[in-house]
């Protein structure tokens, strides 16, 4: 799955600057979901605040994350890393 953040200059009027992606996930509820994690060049970091979810990706590693969806709405992910 990819997914990537949308360049401010295709930002709708309403949109989230370096939060909105071209490709939205979306999650069932009430279930278990892992995360599977890997990078390609330096550590990238992922976090999203509101479900308490964190994973570093980093090169020649697969890193994991699980977490339970219980409850409806729209969360946002965000870099939390500086990479390059």
């Amino acid at each position: 799955f990819d997914s990537y953040m949308i360049p401010t200059n295709e930002l709708e009027m309403n949109g989230f600057r370096l939060l909105d992606v071209d490709n939205r996930i979306v999650l069932p509820m009430n279930t278990q979901i892992r995360i599977l994690v890997t990078a390609a060049d330096v550590i990238h970091s992922w976090t999203v605040p509101a479900l308490g979810v964190k994973v570093d990706g980093t090169p020649g590693r697969l890193n994991q994350t699980n977490f339970l969806m219980n409850r409806p709405g729209l969360f946002f992910g965000q870099c939390s890393e500086i990479c390059g």
